[in-house]
């Protein structure tokens, strides 16, 4: 076998990114997490005989971030002197060097970050856009806003959010419904729809907060507003009652962000739990499982709205064959040094090589913990 580069170096680092201002879903109003004042990121540099670095990133809310970093230190030897093209075979490498504590989990979000920067050098050796290299259908992606719909906010913020969204080019809004009193949700709808108008594609996510009954309630509720798509209205392992849901209404139903591999998702797939799914590359292990995901949605003729991480998402969305959406969410901004275009209600890809960011020296003002090999 030709071995065409080897990795010479890697970089492991532990960044906590502080939010402006705590932020509440449902689960903080149901008393099971509490309001998120940080994100801890976790960075991987890896560089090679060639004199090529790529730039890899995972996460972690609330909690997880050390054990993240504390897996990614272990695990960052295995890479030393392998040739970083070998993408497939290093995740492998990866994965069974950390077996005893699972395939799945924050074990692979640890890995994603290594799998992330390889497929970045990769495309950095071939100077092609990430999207480019893996074969693109489409410059440019459908982008919804999240990061102004939080059940915090009062209506009265959401409602600017939204408005001042839209005007910067946004194509859809998403809002945090699961409300302890649906007639809040409701009303918070209903507001943010006759703001928006109906040429908008207005979103809602419960964040697991209902039960079965709840969410057949609240879906039926909600058809009257023509939203794009009611996301997690129940557990995220409910792949059952999610395709009960999905046949029984016409709003699509949309989940799978919390999915932790490929295998979770293809048992969601098979079950029909959701008419779009939303794989997260950081917590399915990284570009090399996302890919598999994709490929299974691809299959079944689902759409596909990837969740967070649109640095890395805008990619991957704009290589696959169904028209996406990609999430907007501001909050990593301070991390790179470049942003992305927004305009037309769309999320553009850019020319530069890789995923086309570099890690800013904000971020690394917020390193709470390094290891290099």
């Amino acid at each position: 076998m030709v071995t065409v580069d080897r990795v010479t170096g890697v970089r492991v680092s532990s960044v906590t990114l502080p939010l402006p201002v705590p932020i509440s879903d449902a689960k903080v109003l149901t008393g099971r997490q509490r309001p998120m004042t940080e994100v801890a990121m976790l960075f991987a540099e890896i560089t090679t005989e060639a004199g090529l670095e790529g730039v890899g990133f995972s996460y972690s809310k609330r909690a997880g971030g050390p054990g993240q970093f504390a897996h990614a230190r272990e695990l960052a030897p295995v890479l030393v002197g392998e040739d970083p093209n070998d993408i497939a075979k290093l995740w492998d490498k990866l994965v069974w060097a950390g077996a005893s504590v699972g395939r799945s989990g924050l074990s692979v979000q640890a890995i994603a970050a290594f799998d992330i920067a390889l497929w970045d050098l990769k495309a950095k050796r071939a100077r092609l856009p990430l999207a480019k290299l893996l074969g693109a259908h489409r410059e440019s992606v459908r982008c919804y806003n999240t990061s102004g719909g939080f059940l915090h906010a009062p209506v009265e913020e959401v409602l600017e959010r939204a408005a001042e969204s839209v005007a910067n080019g946004i194509g859809g809004i998403k809002i945090k419904v699961g409300h302890p009193d649906p007639a809040v949700d409701l009303a918070r709808v209903a507001a943010v729809r006759e703001k928006i108008g109906d040429d908008v594609t207005l979103m809602v996510d419960a964040n697991q907060q209902w039960d079965r009954p709840a969410a057949r309630r609240m879906c039926r509720a909600l058809e009257r507003f023509g939203l794009g798509w009611i996301e997690e209205p129940l557990d995220a392992y409910d792949f059952e009652g999610h395709a009960a849901l999905t046949a029984a209404f016409d709003t699509p139903i949309a989940t799978g962000e919390m999915l932790a591999g490929a295998g979770e998702h293809a048992e969601l797939i098979r079950a029909g739990g959701a008419d779009i799914v939303q794989p997260d590359a950081p917590r399915v292990g990284g570009i090399t499982q996302f890919l598999k995901v994709m490929a299974l949605a691809d299959a079944r003729h689902l759409q596909l709205a990837p969740h967070f991480a649109m640095e890395i998402h805008v990619h991957l969305a704009a290589a696959y064959p169904r028209e996406p959406w990609v999430e907007h969410f501001e909050w990593l901004d301070p991390l790179f040094d470049e942003h992305l275009e927004i305009s037309g209600g769309r999320m553009h890809l850019s020319g530069r090589p890789g995923l086309g960011v570099t890690i800013s020296e904000r971020a690394r003002a917020w390193t709470v913990a390094e290891f290099r090999v």
